[in-house]
């Protein structure tokens, strides 16, 4: 069964293949078609087979005719139009495109012209000087080719918001340094929290933006330089690209606002902003009431907002919109009514409910896991190591014996702790829903979070029915990781994120986000309805040393874009309410 991320992906070729073909307007419609169909919380695939094709209505940007070949694809495997231009272009696009400079259209005029349809294809060419020789190219383009294929070749995908959102705070507190710089912040994907990102892109407001745009080259964090000008620059920390971006302070919080995105949250509030006579773009708020249609420019009418982002917002008579929401899932109509959610925040957690030590697969004794927890200024913090079972890393998962002599472990490091330290496990649901414990040690543990392991390649109907299998077991307190997945390594178990908010919310189950940055499971379109459904939700670690009890930080941001409010996330419930939820 297909899953939301290989239609996706299907589309995301499509357009490029279509740009590449000089196609004009379509590929734009099928990028944003395909974002809104990977971050859709129900598997459509599973629900066309069900016969249900309304289900496609109610994605945005998805047409009468893109709804033709999703269905076109669920029940055959393929788009015949797709095959088509594949076979009228056999690029493998993905790949050349990765090279720096190099689009979907100079892939397909680089095919036309001299036939290259790869990687090996290209560097063959650019090692024999034939790419200098094509209209529109020259010697510098050519070397840039050469320069660039083997990071090309290694970065595959795209990168972990784990890896890039360091990165960036380095880049910020390098840039606060310099004198020149009144205003700096990071933009784009990086700033709206996505689990993963293309580059990092920072802005920063200076009125001696060629002086900030050297001190940036010329950092020693610098691998390479990519490109530089008066008001942009582009660099190579390690794998990393990082943008940066100048623009005079007084359209500094235009600038951050357009280019933090997403881009369907700007068109939309841009069409807002149209139907009240006002226009927006990246140099400011314009009230154009008095503007003739006869007159263009970025700039025409009186400008009424841009020096800050929250102006932006405030121009329309709307509050500011925190940038994990800006995905155009309903903020801002949910703005117009006043009605956005008061996210949580990491000051919120009082504590950690799921994380390992030495006794399984972790690093570190209780005693050293407990103490960090500590120094986080926690109230509680759950031991929960493996159990027995299918897929459980290096089978180092606990025996029932075993588990029973680490509770007596916990309760005694409990006893001399300034926290409440929860006894706890990691069991694993196996492909029919079930874990596997004895009553014994159901009955001395505090929460069992259950997390599928193994069997990620269900169908989502049956996965959708395993999860809700568990989440129905009383004795289960917390779904783990519910999905499985990998980010950039495998998709897991896709799921009807609907059907499992509604199934924990009447069985009082939490749904964990799994704040370890390779899996970030909840991810926020599924917490986001998850919680419609009335969803508890649990933001956890899954931290096998102290050091990646700090992972909270992606937990939460990615909880705020699932619009979770702290009293929606159980790790920020008084000790009291929180034994109550687990017994």
């Amino acid at each position: 069964m297909a899953t939301n991320a290989e239609i996706a992906g299907r589309f995301e070729e499509f357009a490029d293949l279509l740009e590449a073909d000089d196609v004009e307007y379509k590929p734009r419609a099928y990028r944003r078609a395909a974002e809104n169909i990977r971050a859709h919380p129900v598997p459509i695939a599973d629900r066309i087979e069900d016969g249900d094709e309304a289900i496609l209505e109610e994605i945005d940007g998805v047409g009468d005719a893109i709804s033709a070949k999703i269905v076109e694809y669920v029940e055959t495997g393929a788009i015949e139009e797709l095959e088509e231009l594949r076979a009228e272009l056999p690029i493998d696009i993905a790949d050349i495109t990765r090279i720096e400079g190099v689009g979907p259209k100079t892939a397909g005029k680089l095919y036309r012209e001299l036939g290259i349809e790869t990687l090996d294809d290209l560097e063959e060419a650019a090692e024999a000087n034939e790419i200098q020789e094509v209209t529109g190219f020259g010697p510098k383009t050519e070397q840039n080719i050469r320069d660039n294929l083997e990071f090309a070749r290694q970065i595959g995908q795209r990168h972990l918001l784990g890896e890039g959102r360091p990165l960036a705070d380095d880049v910020l507190a390098f840039l606060e340094g310099l004198e020149a710089v009144e205003r700096c912040e990071v933009a784009g994907s990086i700033r709206r929290w996505r689990e993963t990102i293309g580059d990092v892109d920072v802005l920063v407001g200076t009125e001696a933006g060629e002086d900030v745009i050297e001190a940036f080259v010329d950092w020693d964090s610098v691998d390479s330089e990519i490109e530089s000008g008066p008001e942009k620059a582009s660099v190579r920390v390690g794998e990393i690209r990082v943008d940066l971006r100048v623009v005079v302070p007084e359209e500094f919080g235009s600038a951050l606002q357009y280019f933090t995105g997403s881009k369907d949250h700007n068109v939309s509030l841009r069409n807002y902003a149209i139907d009240r006579e006002m226009k927006l773009n990246e140099y400011g708020a314009f009230d154009v009431s008095d503007v003739a249609e006869t007159e263009a420019g970025q700039r025409i009418g009186e400008r009424v907002a841009g020096e800050t982002e929250s102006g932006m917002y405030e121009a329309l008579d709307l509050p500011w919109i925190p940038p994990e929401l800006r995905e155009d899932r309903g903020e801002i109509e949910a703005a117009e009514r006043g009605e956005l959610p008061e996210l949580v925040t990491r000051d919120d957690i009082r504590g950690d409910l799921h994380s390992h030590t030495e006794w399984s697969d972790g690093n570190t004794s209780i005693e050293a896991m407990v103490e960090a927890a500590e120094g986080m200024g926690y109230e509680f913090y759950a031991v929960a190591d493996h159990a027995d079972g299918p897929g459980v890393v290096g089978n180092m998962g606990l025996s029932d014996t075993e588990i029973l002599e680490q509770v007596e472990a916990v309760r005694e490091v409990d006893a001399a702790s300034e926290i409440e330290v929860v006894a706890g496990i990691e069991a694993n649901v196996d492909a029919r829903g079930e874990i596997d414990l004895s009553e014994a040690v159901i009955d001395a543990l505090d929460v069992i979070v259950a997390s599928p392991h193994s069997a990620l390649d269900q169908d989502a109907e049956t996965a959708t029915e395993r999860l809700i299998t568990a989440i129905e077991n009383p004795d289960i307190d917390v779904l783990g990781h519910p999905s499985g997945r990998l980010l950039n390594e495998r998709s897991g178990l896709d799921f009807d994120a609907t059907a499992l908010g509604a199934a924990a919310a009447e069985h009082d189950t939490a749904l964990e986000i799994n704040s370890n940055p390779r899996r970030l499971d909840l991810w926020g379109s599924a917490v986001q309805a998850a919680l419609e459904a009335g969803a508890p939700i649990s933001i956890n670690t899954d931290a096998h040393q102290p050091s990646t009890l700090e992972y909270m930080r992606w937990g939460v941001h990615t909880a705020r874009r699932g619009w979770a409010e702290a009293d929606d996330v159980i790790n920020t419930w008084e000790l009291e309410e929180l034994r109550a939820f687990l017994h």
